[in-house]
């Protein structure tokens, strides 16, 4: 059965299950089980560990992820070893791990993260879930992450840490965190409490829909993109564990900061860019008017001598103003462009097969997936 049919299956199943929305989300996914069970093919789940060198941390990772999940016939566990130089892939191997890709050289989270979503939906995920190996997400937070996808009220979850309460962080990362998140909600246009926190479920159709471009961290492009493309996102509280680990993302504050400011610079112009550049044309062509009035003033009053320099300013930002113009123009067709090709892309992910039995018997051949029973998969 196609994860399409499987889907409309699983969703007339819910349809009755979903009467009572004002149960709690855990309960919640405790009472459609039964429904679940009756739909015309398997739920699955995959749970997804993004890695760089945590062969200590990820045992105790691994050893607390469910081995079944209510609302899923089907829970896999995949390790994403993003060219770690420990012993993180034996690791996995040795604790059971079911499936795992390696990448030959570390290529950042954001790659680590999209390898795994690809990897999932050609397992036939209907419900991804990411979390660290540092355990910092304890995994009996899972059902209630995926509970608003199973009750079809949500595409994409993000496990909201509290940043602005949250004891365990610094007084000045919990102010930063507040004040990123408010800003990333303002762009997104919806409330997200927490934007960069890595413990998220995604339905089979919101990571069929994510294109992950930027090479620094996928958490905030994510976010904007689903919002842009009309999907449903919903935070729910989680509890958190310190982690005492200094971060790999980055190696300093001012460095994340600037990071990160770079990135939502950049998907602000790439989503958004006529409620972008027009309004900076616009403080363009005004700082231009100002001056060259002042010139044209002086001069019919017969001052103009020694004022040229107010006529030269306003030239400036008069054509700066028309080069953010002609740019904004372009920038809109690029963005009309990219909606067009990311549409194409997402019926074409959407018609790829699933990974069969078949298929698993098949010699192995570079850039596909395997269990590890079989062989890792080695990515460049």
């Amino acid at each position: 059965m196609t994860p399409l049919k499987k889907q409309c299956s699983f969703k007339k199943a819910l349809a009755t299950a979903c009467m009572a929305a004002t149960i709690h989300p855990t309960e919640a996914a405790r009472d459609i089980k039964a429904t679940l069970d009756q739909a015309d093919g398997a739920m699955k789940l995959v749970i997804q560990i993004p890695c760089l060198n945590e062969a200590g941390q990820l045992p105790g990772t691994l050893l607390e992820l469910p081995k079944q999940l209510s609302g899923f016939d089907e829970v896999i566990v995949l390790v994403i070893d993003d060219g770690s130089t420990d012993d993180t892939a034996a690791v996995a191997r040795e604790h059971g791990v079911e499936w795992l890709i390696r990448h030959r050289r570390n290529r950042g989270l954001a790659s680590a993260f999209t390898s795994g979503l690809e990897a999932s939906l050609r397992l036939g995920a209907d419900v991804i879930v990411n979390t660290d190996a540092d355990g910092q997400y304890p995994a009996s937070e899972i059902p209630k992450l995926v509970a608003p996808i199973l009750l079809g009220k949500a595409d994409l979850v993000i496990g909201d840490r509290r940043p602005g309460e949250n004891k365990g962080f610094p007084l000045h990362k919990r102010f930063l965190q507040r004040v990123g998140s408010k800003l990333v909600s303002r762009l997104a246009g919806a409330e997200i409490p927490d934007a960069v926190s890595g413990f998220r479920a995604l339905s089979r159709d919101a990571a069929l829909q994510t294109s992950v471009l930027t090479s620094f961290s996928y958490t905030i492009e994510t976010v904007l993109q689903s919002c842009h493309n009309g999907l449903s996102v919903v935070s729910v509280p989680i509890s958190t564990r310190r982690t005492i680990r200094p971060s790999r993302l980055f190696r300093s504050l001012p460095q994340f900061l600037i990071r990160s400011g770079m990135t939502i610079l950049s998907l602000q112009v790439r989503y958004r860019p006529l409620a972008f550049l027009v309004p900076s044309a616009c403080v363009f062509f005004l700082a231009g008017c100002l001056p060259v009035a002042r010139f044209l003033y002086l001069s019919g009053i017969g001052r103009g001598d020694g004022h040229v320099q107010s006529l030269v300013l306003g030239g400036v930002c008069l054509l700066a103003s028309l080069l953010l113009l002609g740019l904004a123009v372009l920038a809109h067709l690029c963005a009309v462009n990219r909606s067009i090709l990311e549409r194409m892309e997402y019926l074409r992910r959407k018609s790829l097969d699933v990974i069969s039995s078949r298929d698993l018997a098949a010699p192995a051949v570079e850039g596909s997936i395997l269990p590890v029973n079989a062989r890792a998969v080695s990515h460049g």
